[in-house]
């Protein structure tokens, strides 16, 4: 019986990485176009590093409010574009009110970056468009997301609108009854 059990696990671990492998990466192409965003911190210094964090959940939360019902990349693209001066002033505050003496630059670039994991979707390294908002000298490791489609800024996907599934859930309830 351990022995079935232990192929069973395996098996159910093989297809789980399979099919996260061949279902979950997103690709860059004419019909799918990418709308990264980075926060650079100032540093690696801690203090640095948490402030970074202030600063994204700020900056999410504007920003989810305006991408709301977005449904096209150049729309997107746009909002984020027409934002840039209202982004750097958000992200600034957030600096000034935690005690920070330098201030943020926000950008539209296009750039190379490498492969990224977002939990299950991969973003193939490659060049993409991208909101980069420098905190300081932006020296410091990053936090990053995609904005459009939404990975990170999801309130404007219904929660009806997809289901998770896990494959080793699901055969651990069949043969054990969990």
């Amino acid at each position: 019986m351990r022995k079935i059990i232990s192929i069973l696990l395996t098996v159910a671990v093989f297809c789980s990485s399979l099919m996260i492998f061949c279902s979950c990466s997103v690709h860059t192409n004419l019909e799918t176009r990418l709308l990264r965003i980075h926060i650079r911190a100032n540093s690696n210094d801690e203090r640095d590093q948490a402030v970074k964090m202030k600063v994204k959940s700020v900056v999410s939360e504007y920003l989810t409010a305006r991408l709301d019902g977005v449904t096209d990349f150049n729309w997107a693209y746009q909002i984020i574009t027409d934002e840039l001066s209202r982004i750097t002033e958000k992200a600034t505050q957030t600096l000034k009110a935690n005690g920070f003496n330098y201030g943020a630059n926000a950008k539209v670039t296009y750039e190379y970056f490498p492969t990224r994991a977002y939990e299950n979707t991969v973003v193939e390294s490659g060049y993409y468009d991208a909101l980069v908002i420098n905190l300081g000298e932006g020296k410091g490791d990053n936090w990053w997301c995609v904005i459009y489609p939404p990975l990170c800024f999801i309130s404007s996907v219904k929660s009806n609108d997809f289901r998770y599934k896990s494959l080793i859930k699901e055969l651990w309830d069949k043969f054990f009854g969990g």
